[in-house]
């Protein structure tokens, strides 16, 4: 069985930080790309950021650049997000999720980025932003 757990969310104060973690099993996370998407009440869900744990790359979307960190631990089957500087627009559920794909191609970031395709996914975890 495939599973995805996200931790870590909660409320904070703008300017704050969080960090996101996700434990998985059930599938070879070598083969996959693995990151977060998040969904904001009456929005599209929007790819935050993914790494590939094969070669460390990563990618992240415009809005959270230079201020939020994937990082993974194979060993661990789990990956994580590190948030600094948070928004209230942050606000939103971020989830977990992987994609078939054991290297981050353009195709692969494209996918995951924005947010068109995710193999496996998690239930989700809250982050709220307070102003």
């Amino acid at each position: 069985e495939v599973l995805l757990v996200e931790s870590g969310g909660g409320l904070v104060q703008a300017g704050g930080s969080l960090r996101l973690s996700c434990t998985t099993s059930g599938f070879n996370l070598d083969d996959y790309i693995i990151g977060w998407f998040r969904l904001a009440p009456w929005q599209e869900r929007e790819g935050v950021s993914c790494i590939s744990t094969g070669d460390g790359a990563t990618s992240y979307g415009d809005s959270v650049k230079g201020r939020f960190a994937i990082s993974s631990d194979v060993a661990e089957n789990a990956v994580y997000l590190q948030m600094h500087s948070l928004k209230p627009e942050d606000t939103a559920v971020y989830y977990c999720a992987a994609l078939k794909a054991r290297r981050l191609t353009i195709i692969a970031e494209t996918a995951f980025i924005g947010a068109y395709h995710y193999d496996f996914e998690g239930r989700g975890t809250q982050v709220t932003v307070s102003s």
